[in-house]
């Protein structure tokens, strides 16, 4: 298992990032940090997590998986073995979202005191902020990371323009760049990636970290009917899937499991990773033995006549 560069950056990671986004939702502190404890026992070392998680769930307002991250960093004592990454920008309660410079500086201080550390690896625009001009944020970057507060940041859920315009100015007036994205990309979720984001990852080099790597599990295998939506409470995420080409992808992922002797969740895994523009695909799991999959994922090497299998069974062209 080798590391691999974000984008322009100096943080090196290994090939498979944690979502954060179960945490003080389907998994409570003590499995959290279970989980965790498992994560980075297997060697990994990239976290990722928001401070809008988990705010969905009745009764939390947001924040709560940066506070169990940052509990379980202070009981490590590991916070320097971590390339920790969050994000700004999502609404919170009480009308709290955004990318001004106000509201950036008031977000990163609530982020630092939950995560109970005096920086982050990546920070990242979570989604863009069309009242704000773009200089502004970048400049708010700019001032965080002279400060130390934050090392580099990265952009999630940008229209490929705006990224762009982002790119732009950020060279123009010599402000921070973001050097990594994060968009949806699986195996069934390829066109909008491939289409519209791809191209400029790799002409500007930037680092990719996509989320929902397994279609909310669906490419785990275990989704194969209506009546297995109840196997989960993201099993209703997955009903859309549920057609002629997700039956195809579901086929192909089971024809090269068996090749391998892997399950179809580390194949689908193995194929994000096995393509160029791919970085870290950012995987959730509830379960010690979920792990097992995304250590088998990050060690596997696909040969090409079963990448083409998958592409030819997940083709949106």
């Amino acid at each position: 298992m080798k590391k691999r560069k974000l984008g322009h950056s100096d943080l090196f990671v290994y090939p498979i990032a944690f979502g954060g986004n179960v945490f003080g939702w389907t998994a409570d502190e003590k499995r959290s940090f279970e989980i965790l404890d498992g994560f980075t026992d297997a060697g990994f070392n990239f976290i990722d997590t928001a401070d809008v998680y988990t705010a969905w769930v009745p009764g939390n307002s947001g924040g709560e998986s940066e506070t169990i991250i940052g509990n379980w960093m202070s009981q490590k004592k590991n916070r320097d073995k971590i390339i920790l990454a969050t994000k700004v920008g999502a609404p919170l309660p009480s009308d709290k979202k955004g990318l001004s410079k106000k509201y950036i500086f008031q977000a990163v201080e609530d982020s630092l005191k939950r995560l109970k550390t005096d920086y982050i690896d990546l920070y990242q625009s979570h989604y863009d902020d069309l009242d704000t001009p773009i200089q502004e944020t970048l400049e708010a970057y700019h001032q965080l990371i002279k400060e130390g507060k934050v090392r580099w940041v990265g952009a999630s859920n940008f229209s490929p323009e705006r990224l762009i315009e982002s790119l732009e100015i950020a060279k123009k007036l010599n402000l921070p760049k973001y050097q990594t994205l994060q968009p949806e990309y699986n195996l069934y979720q390829r066109e909008g990636y491939e289409k519209n984001y791809e191209q400029i990852v790799l002409d500007n080099e930037l680092g990719t970290i996509n989320y929902y790597a397994l279609a909310s599990g669906f490419l785990t295998g275990k989704y194969r009917s209506e009546e297995d939506l109840s196997k989960s409470q993201r099993g209703r995420a997955v009903k859309n899937y549920l057609n002629e080409r997700g039956f195809k992808i579901l086929k192909a992922l089971d024809e090269v499991s068996e090749q391998y002797s892997a399950d179809q969740a580390s194949i689908a895994l193995a194929w994000l990773i096995a393509r160029p523009s791919i970085t870290a695909p950012i995987v959730s799991v509830t379960s010690l033995g979920q792990l097992e999959d995304l250590k088998k994922a990050a060690t596997l090497k696909l040969n090409v006549e079963d990448i083409a299998i998958l592409d030819e069974a997940s083709t949106w062209e």
